[in-house]
C-alpha cells in the first residue's frame, strides 16, 4: 500500500501545482505550493499528536484549547514542544483555514497571521533555532496571484482546498518516506520547468546517487556530511541516508533556496538538532570555519563570479595553492574550500564543468598543486552532456581524498556515452549508475571506459586531466571494400534501367507518352 500511496501522492500534488498556478512561472509558483505543503504538514502533525495525547480524556485539541483549563493547555503545549519541537494554537492550523474557506471568508489575513506565527515559533524549549523567514517567499499580496483581492483569495483558497483533499500518509507505517519523497519529486518537477534557475536549487537524483555512493565507499557510517552549496538539500539528504550520517551541515547563498532546504530536512523527518543549514555566501563568509567532515558533496554553480579579493591570499582555504581561482570562474575556489573542510579519512565528490580539467594559468597552477604537492585527486568521472536542467554543457565529477598514498593512481571514467535520451533531457539509468559506482569502488580498468593513470603519466601530460587523454574511446571505422561498393552501384544502375523501361511501357499504354 505504501508504494501505491507514494505514487498517488506524487501525482496528486503535481496536478494541484500544475493546474492552479495560472499564469505564474514554475519557479515562482513553486515556493507557494511547497510552502503550503509544509504548512499543512506542520499543522496535521501537531493536530494529530495533540488529539492522540488527549484521546483518553475524550476531547480533541481544538475543544481542549477552547476550554478554560489553563493547566491542560500548558501541558499540551509542553508535550508538543518536548516531542515535536514546535507548537501552534488551533486557530493557526491548516484545518482552521479550511473551515474559514468553507464559510466563504477572505482567508488571506488569517493565513498570513498563521504563517507568521510559525515563523515566530521557537523550535524546542531549550533551543535558539526557529522557523524564522521560512515563508518569506510567500507574498499573499503578489499581483502574480491575481488582479484583485478576490482573485487572490480565490486562487489561494483553491490551492489549499485541493491540498486538503490529499492524504499525506502521516499515519502510514512504512520504510518509504512518503511525504518527503513526494516533496523531493515536486522540487524535481519544478526544476524541469525552471530552465537555468533550476541549477540554483536542484541536482538530478541520478547524479546525487553517484555522489552519495562514492563518498560512502568503504564506510559503514558517516559522522557528518557537508554541502557548501546545498540548494534545496536533496543531495545532502540522499548522502546522509546512504551513509547513515548522524548530522548534516550545509550553506546556501540564496535565501529562498535556503528556506526550501530547511523545509526539505523537516519533511524528511530530520530533527532540527541533527542538521545545521546556514544562509550566506560560502566563499566570502564560511559558516563553518573550524569544522572538518567525513563526507563533502556539492554541485556548485558552474564558473560563477566571486570577488577573488586580496584577503583570500592569506585565507587557509586558498593560500597553500599559491594562486586564487579567477574572478570569472570560482570552480577551484569551491574545490579548495571543500578540501579544506574534509577530514583525513573523508571523501569529497563534487560536480564541475569540464574546463576545470584542462584550463591553464591560475587554474592550472591550482590543479598541479592538488596533484603534485598533495596527491588529493582520487578520480575523475565524465558524465553525459545535457543531464542538468538549464545547461547542456558536459560535466564531470571530481573525487578527492586527503589519505591517498604517494604512488596512488588517478582513476579516469568516461561515462559520457552511456545514457538514455528522454525527450530533450539525457538520463542516467540504474545500470549506468551502477557501472560507474562499481568501476570506482573496484578501481577497474575497462577498455574505452576507464583507466588508472599513474602520477608520472599525469605529469607527462603537464597535469592536464582532460579525460580523452587517458581513456581512448576512438572507434576505428570498418574498412570499406571499394570494389564491392562499385559492383553494388552497377547492379543498382542496371535495375534502375530495367525499371525505367518498364515505366515507359506503362506510360505508352496509358497514352501519356507516344
Amino acid at each position: 500500500m505504501s508504494e501505491e500511496l507514494q505514487q498517488q501522492l506524487r501525482s496528486q500534488l503535481w496536478t494541484v501545482a500544475n493546474n492552479l498556478r495560472g499564469n505564474m512561472s514554475a519557479s515562482d509558483f513553486m515556493y507557494f505550493t511547497l510552502g503550503f505543503i509544509f504548512y499543512k504538514y506542520l499543522s496535521e502533525k501537531i493536530e494529530m499528536y495533540a488529539d492522540d495525547i488527549l484521546s483518553e480524556d475524550g476531547v480533541t485539541f481544538k475543544n481542549a484549547w477552547a476550554s478554560d483549563d489553563a493547566e491542560l493547555k500548558a501541558d499540551i503545549k509542553d508535550e508538543c514542544l518536548s516531542n515535536l519541537g514546535y507548537f501552534l494554537e488551533p486557530e493557526f492550523l491548516f484545518s482552521s483555514i479550511i473551515e474559514a474557506v468553507d464559510r466563504r471568508e477572505n482567508i488571506l489575513p488569517q493565513l498570513e497571521r498563521s504563517l507568521k506565527k510559525i515563523e515566530d515559533s521557537t523550535v524546542g524549549q531549550d533551543s535558539n533555532e526557529d522557523f524564522g523567514g521560512l515563508f518569506s517567499d510567500i507574498d499573499l499580496a503578489s499581483p502574480k496571484l491575481g488582479k484583485s483581492a478576490d482573485d487572490k483569495n480565490t486562487l489561494i483558497s483553491n490551492v489549499l482546498v485541493a491540498l486538503n483533499g490529499i492524504d499525506f500518509g502521516l499515519n502510514e507505517a512504512s520504510d518509504i518516506d512518503i511525504l518527503g519523497d513526494a516533496y523531493e519529486y515536486m522540487i524535481g518537477q519544478f526544476a524541469a520547468g525552471a530552465g537555468k534557475k533550476a541549477g540554483e536549487f536542484y541536482t538530478p537524483q541520478e547524479v546525487s546517487q553517484i555522489l552519495a555512493e562514492v563518498v560512502t565507499t568503504g564506510k559503514t557510517r558517516l559522522r557528518d556530511v557537508y554541502d557548501p552549496t546545498c540548494g534545496s538539500g536533496s543531495l545532502l539528504l540522499r548522502t546522509a541516508r546512504n551513509g547513515n550520517a548522524d548530522t548534516i551541515y550545509g550553506q546556501e547563498k540564496n535565501p529562498t533556496t535556503f528556506n526550501l532546504a530547511r523545509m526539505n530536512m523537516l519533511l524528511h523527518g530530520v530533527k532540527y538538532k541533527d542538521f545545521t543549514i546556514e544562509n550566506g555566501d560560502t566563499l566570502e563568509a564560511d559558516a563553518f570555519p573550524d569544522r572538518e567532515f567525513d563526507a563533502v558533496v556539492a554541485n556548485p554553480p558552474f564558473s560563477a563570479q566571486w570577488s577573488a579579493a586580496e584577503k583570500f591570499n592569506s585565507d587557509d582555504r586558498f593560500s597553500k595553492a599559491g594562486a586564487l581561482a579567477p574572478k570569472s570562474k570560482a570552480d577551484y575556489a569551491f574545490i579548495l574550500h571543500m578540501i579544506h573542510h574534509l577530514n583525513e579519512g573523508g571523501t569529497l565528490a563534487c560536480v564541475a564543468p569540464h574546463g576545470v580539467l584542462f584550463r591553464g594559468n591560475a587554474e592550472g597552477k591550482i590543479r598541479r598543486y592538488l596533484i603534485e604537492n598533495k596527491n588529493y585527486i582520487d578520480a575523475i568521472i565524465g558524465l553525459p552532456p545535457n543531464i542538468f536542467y538549464g545547461t547542456g554543457i558536459p560535466t564531470c565529477i571530481i573525487v578527492a581524498k586527503k589519505c591517498r598514498k604517494e604512488d596512488d593512481s588517478i582513476l579516469f571514467i568516461d561515462a559520457s556515452r552511456e545514457f538514455e535520451k528522454v525527450k530533450t533531457q539525457n538520463k542516467l539509468r540504474p545500470e549506468h549508475i551502477q557501472k560507474i559506482v562499481d568501476t570506482y569502488r573496484n578501481r577497474t580498468e575497462i577498455e574505452k571506459y576507464s583507466h588508472l593513470a599513474s602520477l608520472k603519466e599525469i605529469a607527462d601530460n603537464d597535469y592536464n586531466l582532460n579525460i580523452p587523454r587517458y581513456v581512448d574511446t576512438f572507434e576505428e571505422e570498418e574498412e570499406i571494400d571499394i570494389k564491392a561498393v562499385m559492383a553494388d552501384i552497377k547492379e543498382l544502375e542496371a535495375k534502375r534501367s530495367e525499371l525505367d523501361a518498364q515505366i515507359e511501357v506503362y506510360l505508352r499504354e496509358l497514352g501519356i507518352v507516344e
